[in-house]
């Protein structure tokens, strides 16, 4: 067919199935063999040849930091051959960071002004509708004495948004001279598709009479651009100030007088269980304490409670002390309070003072507020270090497996049924009631939604069945992970026999109503009380945090009482917080400690980086399986031994698209899939799915990596468009075609910085039509910690990165999605039935791979090749290559 017409291609394409048309857009039915090599809003996945492909290092970014979004299965390796031209290219953007001074003043005679107005040399300006034109007018005007020739214009660009135009369409070819009092003007139109970022720098480049075009000293001006496409509720959410470091005043020692307030009523009576064994002081220097950057200067106490609002500052509990001292006096020596926390309120903290300072209270009276660090948790690990070798606990946590005894494996009736069809489980849990690791410990590697705390509970079942002398401490990190233990436990043990032992500190708001009979509140007394001694040990399951288990050994528990511990979800704790559990509590030869967690997820949570480098962000489940032999896999076969290690392999959330990722980067593709095929396929067929059956979104999003204030957290408010966008998607689709009801509990969003959190949860109230849905509430918007452990029908995740630069500081310090592995796999790994992704388009190539991709349509964006052909061309030589520099 001689030159056909375009529906007559398009009639073929259809008709042999290389294309299809969903939405009104044509897609190819073809795989791309798709690689990132540099992560930030100017890069797109291309199809390259590999003489072409460069690594991060070599196109001016940072080393490559873990990405597992950006991993492709079918990547070809890469050459790291530079071409000269991408070289060039690479100096030159490299010089417009550097020299950005000199490259945006004005020069040569030559000013060049804009409408909009230039701030700095960069214009600014928003857009609420798309498609509609904006221009930026460029003013260039010589004022100088002399003749000057215009010689050539370009913007520097990844994104075709805008299309350049002037009257005489200057090139090198074809100058414009301009003589003293002449000016020209240049145009840009914008035209945006999508809401978002958009930046450019504009390159303008003349040469003086004495130097016409053609010769090699031209000289240049730059002007940076940044258009975004924003909503109203994207102004709503922006920043409220611009960001300014928190800067912490150096220690100056100080002359006071301290005041001591008054502790909550019955915090400083004796309580029923006695502490023999003590705990130690030691000192330590000012300037380890980092709450000292969350001090509150000139702040309000309010009469006559004396409360002061908690806002953004660190989290306190029951009990905890607060200096304040008056702002305006400044005579040593100064009167410092000390005020303790008596009730922590939702916005505000209700202190006790001394009656000196209530007596004397103005209204309206200034102060400066000091948070004081709890040390209480930290000497309860120094003593169990201590205590670990006063009682030679080396085969517990440094086990050799010498003491190891041949042991028969039970036969057991499961209370659960369904853990009697699951190998792994059923292994697990007769290993644990044989004791077959004894004294070394037991672990059951539980990777997401496999069923890890199911089996623990059933252990202790078990053993509370087979062996009426056994006494056992159950553990975790966390309250609400305990508390999850204990309600489990509940549902087949006696309740009589299991007992919840809580802090005092304990807010009761936040204590599970089905476990106030089972635990140690006391309603006389309006507090959490510890019993005797002799009354704790009358229980046969005791279920506590790592931290409170110490109050069982400084009540002088005898060891060997507990015949076994477990900790649940250990992978998060340091490893002398688990030790707290063990040391002074646990026979080190009889007793039995079974450790469930995994460590290819979040560990503990550290902010010294002394601690990290020498090892305290490995607990003790990680060290174990990391450095120990007994519990890593022979080499022969590829099996743990079963005496010391399960590893559970049956996921129970997930739909296979969605594990596919983690199982692969994380769990050696060992995973099987067993959850329900209805809930896990519940929205595949959902109407706003790039492909159905594959209910995996990645939305491309170019936003702006934002702060405000003096808050070091980062914002993109053009993802939390599109996740609100979402959202009212799902609201006004549940209940139709096929799809179930749906509860905002059963959705969840996940961000890595707590300033995104808050921009999304101010959003929820903002977006009407998601403010009056039932129970919102209960959406739960958090970060990757608080998801740890939990699961929800969709998941939402916000990565909120759009900056190469700031990816690598996320690197430095070890936050975020892109540069943390463990951060990753948790947050992929909470969806049961839906997962959508919002990020930067550069980010997502499994789910272009997949045809799950949306959002950003990568054929706005050009080449590789014509960026930096277009670079290679720029005459910014003198300032890559100044002469100063080959002066010897």
């Amino acid at each position: 067919m001689k030159d056909p017409h375009f529906s007559n291609v398009l009639y073929a394409l259809l008709k042999f199935n290389k294309v299809r048309i969903r939405q009104g857009k044509l897609y190819f039915n073809v795989k791309p063999q798709v690689r990132v090599y540099y992560c930030d809003q100017w890069r797109r996945p291309s199809v390259r040849q590999q003489q072409d492909n460069i690594t991060p290092q070599e196109n001016g970014g940072a080393p490559e930091p873990f990405s597992p979004l950006l991993t492709s299965c079918s990547a070809t390796p890469v050459d790291t051959v530079l071409t000269p031209k991408k070289r060039l290219a690479k100096e030159i953007l490299q010089s417009l960071k550097v020299n950005r001074a000199e490259l945006t003043s004005d020069k040569g005679g030559i000013e060049i002004t804009s409408d909009p107005e230039m701030t700095n040399g960069k214009v600014t300006f928003s857009v609420e509708r798309l498609q509609e034109t904006f221009a930026v007018k460029f003013y260039i005007s010589n004022n100088g004495a002399s003749c000057v020739y215009f010689t050539y214009y370009t913007a520097l660009h990844r994104i075709r948004c805008f299309t350049l135009m002037d009257e005489r369409r200057v090139t090198r070819a074809c100058p414009l001279f301009l003589c003293p009092g002449e000016s020209y003007d240049v145009e840009v139109h914008y035209w945006l598709h999508h809401y978002g970022h958009f930046p450019a720098t504009m390159y303008f480049e003349f040469c003086t009479e004495s130097n016409p075009p053609g010769s090699s000293k031209p000289f240049c001006i730059v002007r940076e651009m940044e258009a975004s496409a924003r909503t109203h509720l994207a102004v709503e959410l922006g920043p409220f100030a611009p960001f300014k470091p928190c800067q912490v005043a150096p220690y100056k020692p100080v002359d006071t007088v301290i005041v001591e307030g008054e502790p909550p009523e019955r915090y400083s009576k004796t309580k029923p269980l006695k502490m023999l064994v003590k705990l130690r002081d030691y000192k330590y220097p000012f300037y380890l304490k980092d709450l000292a950057k969350q001090r509150l200067e000139d702040s309000e106490l309010i009469a006559p409670v004396l409360e002061v609002r908690k806002e953004n500052r660190p989290s306190v509990l029951r009990g905890d002390c607060l200096k304040v001292a008056k702002s305006e006096d400044k005579v040593q020596p100064i009167t410092v309070y000390t005020g303790y926390v008596h009730r922590v309120e939702l916005e505000r903290v209700k202190l006790g003072f001394s009656k000196r300072l209530v007596q004397s209270f103005i209204s309206n009276t200034r102060f400066d507020v000091e948070f004081t660090i709890n040390r209480f948790p930290l000497k309860l690990q120094h003593r169990a270090v201590d205590l670990a070798e006063k009682h030679q606990m080396d085969e517990v946590l440094f086990p050799s497996g010498s003491g190891v005894r041949t042991t028969h494996m039970p036969k057991l009736s499961m209370f659960n049924r369904q853990l009697e069809n699951n190998p792994e489980q059923h292994a697990a849990i007769q290993r644990i009631v044989s004791g077959a690791s004894k004294p070394a410990p037991y672990l059951v590697f539980g990777p997401p939604g496999t069923g890890k705390t199911i089996t623990l509970v059933e252990a202790m079942n078990q053993l509370n069945r087979v062996d009426p002398l056994c006494h056992i401490l159950a553990c975790a990190p966390s309250n609400s992970a305990s508390d999850l233990l204990c309600e489990r436990l509940l549902g087949h043990m006696d309740p009589h026999c299991v007992y919840r032992l809580y802090a005092s500190s304990r807010p009761l708001s936040t204590v599970p109503q089905n476990l106030l009979k089972h635990c140690n509140w006391d309603a006389s007394q309006d507090s959490f009380v510890f019993p005797t001694k002799e009354v704790l040990m009358g229980y046969k399951v005791i279920i506590t945090t790592l931290v409170t288990a110490g109050r069982l050994v400084s009540g002088g528990i005898p060891v060997g009482h507990f015949t076994h511990v477990f900790i649940d979800e250990s992978g998060q704790a340091v490893e002398p917080e688990s030790i707290i559990g063990i040391a002074g509590l646990l026979h080190p030869e009889e007793g039995q400690l079974v450790l469930a967690g995994d460590p290819q997820q979040l560990g503990p949570i550290l902010r010294s980086p002394l601690a990290m480098q020498y090892g305290m962000g490995i607990s003790l489940l990680e060290r174990l399986m990391k450095d120990n032999p007994l519990y890593q896999k022979d080499g022969e076969f590829g099996h743990f031994d079963s005496r010391f290690v399960t590893k559970l392999l049956r996921n129970y959330r997930s739909h296979p698209a969605i594990l596919k990722i983690p199982n692969e980067l994380f769990y050696e593709k060992e995973l099987q899939v067993f959850a329900d095929q209805w809930d896990r396929e519940t929205y595949c067929n959902w109407e706003h799915l790039p492909k159905e059956g594959f209910p995996l979104i990645f939305h491309g999003v170019l936003g702006k990596d934002e702060r405000e204030g003096n808050s070091p957290s980062f914002f993109n408010v053009s993802e939390i468009e599109v996740l609100m966008d979402y959202l009212t998607k799902l609201m006004k689709t549940q209940g139709k075609k096929g799809l179930p009801k749906l509860s905002p509990k059963d959705i969840g969003i996940i961000a890595p910085y707590r300033k995104q959190v808050e921009k999304i949860q101010k959003a929820l109230n903002f977006v009407k039509e998601l403010s009056q849905w039932k129970d919102i509430k209960e959406l739960k918007v958090g970060s990757v910690e608080e998801f740890q452990g939990q699961e929800r029908k969709i998941i939402m995740v916000s990565t909120v990165r759009s900056s190469i630069n700031y990816v690598k500081m996320d690197q430095d310090f070890n936050i975020g999605f892109l540069t943390n592995e463990k951060r990753f796999n948790v947050a992929m790994t909470r969806a049961k039935a839906l997962l959508i992704v919002v990020g930067n388009p550069g980010q997502g190539n499994y789910c272009v791979e997949e045809q799950g991709y949306t959002g950003f349509d990568f054929t706005d964006a050009e080449g590789e090749e014509d960026v930096v052909t277009r670079l290679a061309s720029l005459k910014i030589t003198q300032y890559v290559h100044p002469e100063w520099r080959t002066e010897q």
